[in-house]
């Protein structure tokens, strides 16, 4: 039996301190679905998806109204189209591919479907760069397609290559969406050791060694956890850490709960809880406002850093003693555009890009939901790039990077994107050059810490 009270600290932490599924995600293979014609894999792909998925959303919905758990996002993953459209001989423009897994998702109804995709780490073979040149085209053709790029493992090394070439695809990516002040890019993420089963977009897609079809769940809880902080009083950094996980047990326990029955029901095995913090623009749902409410004055004071470790080691700990099944990203993001409390930090100069690099060697994901001048090179973007990555390969974790340059804007400006997306705050680029080290291209080799085996 529950105890009463845990009833009632349920229902305030989905009621008052936004505790939510952020996403379900069903991940699809689409290996069965190639062809030598591109218009008969396009078709099969629509056809497995709209099948697979077809009682998706209304399976997330039933169970929120049933259990008064808000599920914000109902999602599909793809296998990465780069693999499935190589197969093709009719064709070097994979925009039709898009089209069908968005035409697919727009049936089914979910909010993105992810997988447009390549992982290219060490090379790249023909398919591999057709996508990357359909990129620009394809989501901006599209509505609910993302994509995603992982150039770098700590295994493989890091594909400079892919590194220079990407920095130029966000150039154009910016341009054809200038309209819409650069959003097409937000659809885009650059990854280092990206896992085969995370279920939150822009990076989500369904790896080499995945199922037919797997369910995984994205549960959220940065509200919850910054209440709890909020009472604790003074007391000393190892009972906040201890307060975190007790808190990140009890948001994973929902989590279970929800991808076990919504598994159950659509009949395909339950993959993986991913117990990321992910923020929203929302006050009182910001991983910013936790870390001040450990004792920084504001996001970016020196300690942000430290603070941050702690926060992410606490919840992996918590998520990990309530199930089994936790992986994909599990920990905290730090999206600028999607955290009025980061928003904030910015726009009172605490926040900078560095700072954000040296907290993505500690957190979840990376230089996230970035907004920079739309006059940044494209050199400039791809240097970045590669320090995000190698941050990932250096220290065997997972890195990415989500930046926007926002044509038109300077320093000063702010662009609203709505609803999760946010408002990002134009933030400054260290305008130092680092094109004749980018144009170099080729392979860094892995770390000498990947010779395991």
């Amino acid at each position: 039996m529950f105890d009463p009270y845990e009833i009632l600290e349920t229902q305030r932490m989905f009621s008052q301190e936004h505790l939510d599924v952020r996403t379900i995600t069903m991940g699809i293979d689409l290996h069965d679905c190639a062809s030598d014609s591109s218009k008969t894999a396009c078709q099969r792909i629509y056809d497995k998806i709209t099948r697979q998925a077809e009682h998706l959303v209304s399976t997330g919905e039933a169970i929120s109204r049933e259990y008064g758990i808000p599920i914000i996002n109902k999602r599909i993953s793809v296998t990465p189209i780069a693999a499935v459209a190589a197969a093709a001989n009719d064709t070097t423009d994979y925009t039709s591919y898009a089209i069908a897994m968005d035409r697919a998702a727009k049936t089914v109804g979910v909010n993105y479907i992810g997988g447009f995709s390549a992982l290219i780490q060490k090379g790249m073979t023909r398919g591999e760069q057709n996508l990357l040149k359909s990129i620009p085209e394809a989501l901006n053709s599209s509505e609910r397609v993302c994509a995603s790029l992982n150039l770098g493992t700590t295994r493989s090394g890091i594909n400079m290559d892919g590194v220079r070439e990407t920095g130029l695809i966000i150039k154009d990516l910016a341009a054809r969406s200038a309209d819409q002040q650069g959003f097409a890019c937000a659809k885009l993420v650059v990854f280092a050791n990206a896992p085969d089963d995370n279920p939150f977009m822009a990076g989500a897609f369904t790896g080499p060694g995945e199922g037919e079809c797997t369910l995984n769940i994205g549960v959220s809880g940065p509200g919850v956890v910054l209440a709890a902080l909020k009472q604790a009083g003074d007391c000393s950094v190892d009972q906040l850490a201890e307060l975190i996980k007790e808190t990140a047990f009890k948001v994973t326990r929902a989590g279970q709960l929800v991808g076990s029955e919504a598994a159950r029901r659509l009949g395909v095995p339950l993959g993986i809880l991913d117990l990321s913090l992910a923020p929203t623009p929302a006050v009182g749902d910001s991983i910013a406002r936790i870390l001040e409410a450990m004792g920084l004055e504001t996001c970016g004071a020196w300690g942000t850093t430290c603070a941050l470790a702690m926060l992410n080691d606490a919840v992996k700990k918590g998520g990990i003693m309530a199930s089994s099944r936790v992986g994909g990203l599990s920990g905290a993001f730090i999206p600028v555009s999607e955290d009025e409390g980061m928003i904030h930090a910015v726009e009172v100069g605490a926040l900078s890009l560095e700072k954000l690099e040296a907290m993505t060697c500690v957190c979840s994901v990376g230089i996230d939901m970035v907004a920079i001048p739309g006059d940044t090179p494209a050199s400039t973007i791809s240097g970045i790039i590669a320090d995000e990555l190698a941050v990932g390969v250096y220290n065997n974790k997972t890195t990415a990077v989500r930046i926007i340059p926002v044509p038109g804007a300077v320093v000063g400006d702010k662009v609203s994107y709505g609803g999760l997306w946010g408002d990002a705050p134009i933030m400054q680029v260290n305008p130092n050059d680092c094109s004749v080290f980018i144009n170099r291209g080729g392979h860094i080799p892995a770390p000498i810490h990947s010779l395991k085996s």
